[in-house]
């Protein structure tokens, strides 16, 4: 323990060190994180991080999938619903069978089951690679929100594909009638356990006589009950966190106050941001590990990178496949639902994009390194280390060639300038609702306050300082009555932009933007 402490928090300051180095260079921080554990990993009289298998998943998981689901726009996520699960479920799917497919048939000793154990594996794409990518790019919202969406769900259902080949590759055996219901025993089960937990959580959150501190410290346990209760079911603990999330989200305007919405979104930023960055390394420091095990089965480390790039050509090719038939059958089948492209060569270009953008992560390593060494009757697990091995060539080809030519891609085809709801745009939009709402305050204080108008002139002040839109100088202004007042203001404000945010043509990031705004002005009054 004297040993790994050091050594985990000489990780984390390189983290942060090499997260400000990505930002300098316009590079993705994932991938120097990458290289990073990978270079050090060689450094010799290191100690040996090892993690145990069966907690990889509950330390990891749980809390990424919570913050994607709670900073995620559920609105985009159900306007483009049909492309978020075709690519979420169908192209995980088809990803799945065509590496099953070709590992069968080309890498010897590999069954059907192990080839689908080391899809589930590779098949998800990264969100926090894409994301880390988008910061220095601008697409259209709609297209992130696809990304977006489909990083939170397809988790799911590849590990759901994962589990099943697991117990195929133990037991020797798969039956079709069990493995359907089992399905959906977990999709189902897993949802409806996250959102039962997520209410009880809720009325945890508005009953008990709750702080910023220790709201924030149930939003860090809640992700864990619900992965773990779920588990113990055996239903799906990943879309158990998923639904949960989104509910909790949806709801944080009710259960949570100014002062937990605000401190708990600094304290998350930084939580997940140093898990993905342990993950990061973590998977440049187990190489060395692997490629002992791969000289101990007696595969050339030659060979089995030219596994891994074999499976890394099936993975871009099946998802560039995959992006246009979903295009073809959209305009096809539904082309009232497709979205509207500012010219043809950008229709075209769009499926391309969408399947370069499927850099491997968090979830491949975590799904990886949590097979068992040894099956149920004391065996070897068949191949763990050359999975492991491919997995590891699979994420870095990833992101280093489709991170770093990703942006290159954006620029090269215009997305953001052709398509997509550009800056003057939102900013006409964000100059709009704060219109909407001074109109708002003004009309709300002439109804509500029309009374006070005659005898209390701090009132007065507050109108006349909406009416004219200027600022009062004088320091003596602030009472209980106009504090109370502001805060009324403030809540009401805030149903004015859950109104204003069920217009889909709405950009739900600026609402958010203004709901924060709105946050930060009521806990400055409550200093003043």
């Amino acid at each position: 323990m004297h040993t790994i402490l050091p050594f985990l928090l000489a990780i984390i300051v390189a983290i942060v060190l090499l997260q400000m180095l990505a930002t300098k260079l316009k590079v993705a921080y994932p991938i120097l994180l990458v290289i990073a554990g990978l270079l050090i990993s060689f450094i010799p009289g290191l100690p040996i991080l090892r993690i145990n298998p069966d907690l990889i998943f509950f330390i990891f998981l749980p809390p990424l999938l919570f913050e994607a689901a709670w900073t995620i726009s559920f609105k985009e996520m159900k306007k483009w619903w049909r492309i978020i699960g075709s690519f979420a479920f169908l192209v995980v799917f088809f990803t799945a069978f065509s590496v099953a497919i070709t590992v069968n048939h080309l890498i010897p000793g590999f069954t059907i089951a192990l080839g689908f154990l080391l899809g589930g594996i590779v098949s998800p794409p990264d969100a926090v690679s894409t994301g880390a990518i988008m910061k220095f790019v601008k697409i259209p919202k709609s297209t992130s929100a696809i990304l977006e969406g489909e990083s939170l769900l397809n988790d799911a259902s590849s590990l759901i594909i994962f589990r099943f080949a697991l117990v195929a590759v133990g037991t020797g055996q798969f039956i079709w009638q069990e493995a359907t219901m089992d399905f959906f025993w977990m999709v189902l089960g897993g949802i409806a356990i996250g959102l039962i937990l997520a209410w009880l959580f809720v009325q945890a959150h508005k009953n008990l006589p709750t702080d910023a501190p220790s709201d924030i410290a149930l939003t860090l346990v809640e992700p864990y009950f619900m992965y773990w209760i779920a588990e113990q079911v055996h239903a799906s603990g990943v879309l158990a966190v998923v639904a949960g999330g989104l509910y909790l989200s949806a709801k944080r305007m009710i259960f949570l106050n100014s002062a937990s919405r605000i401190k708990g979104y600094s304290v998350w930023e930084s939580f997940v941001f140093i898990l993905n960055g342990m993950v990061f390394f973590i998977i440049g420091l187990e190489l060395p590990e692997i490629t002992e095990g791969l000289r101990t089965e007696g595969i050339p480390i030659k060979t089995a990178i030219g596994y891994g790039l074999l499976v890394t050509l099936v993975l871009i090719l099946a998802r560039i496949i995959s992006s246009y038939a979903a295009m073809i059958s959209t305009l096809i089948f539904r082309p009232s639902v497709a979205p509207r492209m500012g010219s043809r060569n950008l229709r075209y270009y769009m499926p391309l994009f969408l399947g370069w953008t499927g850099m491997r992560g968090v979830v491949s390593l975590a799904a990886a390194l949590s097979i068992p060494v040894y099956l149920d009757n004391g065996f070897p697990f068949p191949h763990r280390n050359l999975i492991l091995f491919i997995t590891f060539v699979v994420i870095l080809v990833t992101l280093v060639v489709q991170g770093l030519t990703l942006p290159y891609l954006i620029k090269r085809i215009k997305m953001y300038t052709v398509y997509g709801t550009n800056e003057d745009e939102e900013e006409r939009v964000r100059k709009k609702i704060k219109h909407q709402l001074k109109e708002h305050i003004y009309h709300f204080l002439k109804t509500r306050y029309d009374s006070d108008l005659h005898d209390n002139r701090s009132v007065q002040r507050i109108v006349k300082m909406w009416e004219e839109r200027t600022e009062t100088n004088e320091e003596d202004w602030m009472n209980e009555k106009t504090k109370t007042l502001f805060i009324e203001m403030l809540q009401s404000q805030r149903e004015l932009l859950n109104e204003i945010n069920k217009d889909l043509s709405i950009n739900e990031e600026i609402i958010r933007q203004q709901l924060y705004q709105l946050d930060l002005e009521e806990e400055r009054l409550k200093i003043v």
